[in-house]
């Protein structure tokens, strides 16, 4: 080849990169617009633990975008109350909402399944059975009739059974006993003679030093440590046998969510599962010495007594027979997570159960 034709040929080629260049630009924008969205939280900001897994969430899409995909968090309160945050995302009135999902069971039991429900999963159960069960799934043919889309975002672990201004060691110390306590584990507690209350979190403290109620749950160490119920409610029972593994969602309006460019639904996706991983480590990372700091100030950590378990367990599976009569929606969900639970647990008692319980006594011998 001739110099005078490879110079010319050589021209060619480059008018074509450039040409592809240039046709590769608008393309790339195409697939990254630009687009702002608003979510509410039900959460306030001081629970930085909890209210900061949709801030987790936000970050994430917003760096992987350079910027272009922006969700803004608006604490419980800024634009509606913390517990009609998936009312305003179903509405449109925000595209997204950072909440769990039992806050909703009065409309329909059903919510309630993609958070927790008593003696269910403990939060490594629950995301196994969200996750590679199908529990997302399932839970989204739901929401769709909601006109929203959902996916895990955050979890708290196991949670405490909550503060009480007396002890309670039988079924008959729960009689007529006023508590605040969420979504359906207070169907339950009906049962046992409770008289179950919904409050906010920032309104719990002064019903609990007024004797409005008489015992409150709220998350655990760390979140409770901030809401101050040991300076009014001394007793900290455990375990909060009605949330074993609370999964906390991303919410988002079934007609935006499905208007976004499939990579910016891809990314939704991912960011909301790196938000639920961090959560739980963040609690589990943060309990520890709050739990400490509680003690050291006076709290008195109590275990609800066998009588009471094995009760709140009865009345648990009468309240899930009534409902799987009822609604066949909430049975066709719940049948998916027992047959899982019956498996998880029998798989658990083996190797991690005989191993944190041989590293829990060298603990209480000083030895670690």
């Amino acid at each position: 080849m001739d110099r005078r034709s490879f110079i010319k040929k050589a021209g060619v080629a480059g008018v074509g990169g450039a040409a592809a260049t240039v046709l590769a630009a608008p393309a790339l924008a195409q697939s990254a617009p630009k687009i702002n969205w608003r979510l509410a939280s039900s959460f306030p900001k001081s629970l930085d633990t909890i209210y900061g897994g949709a801030e987790v969430l936000s970050k994430y899409v917003s760096e992987a975008t350079d910027g272009n995909f922006q969700i803004q968090v608006f604490a419980a309160g800024e634009i509606v109350p913390g517990l009609q945050a998936a009312d305003a995302a179903a509405a449109g009135t925000v595209e997204a909402a950072h909440t769990v999902s039992y806050y909703y069971w009065g409309k329909d039991p059903v919510w309630a399944l993609g958070a927790a429900v008593p003696f269910a999963l403990n939060a490594r159960g629950m995301n196994a059975w969200q996750y590679h069960g199908g529990g997302i799934d399932l839970f989204n043919e739901f929401l769709a009739t909601q006109g929203l889309v959902g996916f895990p975002g955050g979890n708290t672990g196991v949670q405490m059974g909550g503060w009480f201004r007396k002890e309670i060691k039988t079924v008959a110390d729960m009689q007529g006993l006023k508590m605040r306590i969420g979504g359906f584990a207070g169907k339950v507690m009906e049962r046992l003679g409770v008289v179950p209350q919904q409050i906010p979190g920032g309104d719990i403290y002064p019903a609990l030093e007024k004797g409005t109620i008489d015992a409150a749950e709220w998350v655990g160490p760390y979140d409770d440590e901030k809401l101050g119920f040991y300076k009014v409610a001394p007793y900290y029972y455990y375990p909060g046998w009605w949330e074993g593994g609370p999964t906390v969602h991303a919410m988002f309006n079934k007609a935006a969510y499905e208007g976004l460019p499939k990579t910016y639904q891809s990314l939704l996706r991912t960011a909301c599962q790196a938000a639920d991983a961090n959560m739980l480590q963040a609690y589990d990372w943060l309990n520890p010495p709050a739990l400490r700091r509680l003690v050291a100030n006076g709290t008195q950590l109590r275990p609800f007594s066998k009588e009471i378990l094995e009760a709140s367990f009865d009345a648990s599976n009468a309240v899930y027979a009534e409902m799987e009569a009822a609604n066949p929606t909430f049975k066709k969900i719940w049948d998916s997570i027992k047959a899982f639970r019956g498996d998880y647990y029998l798989n658990a008692q083996i190797a991690e159960y005989n191993y944190d319980t041989f590293m829990m006594l060298q603990q209480r011998a000083g030895k670690l």
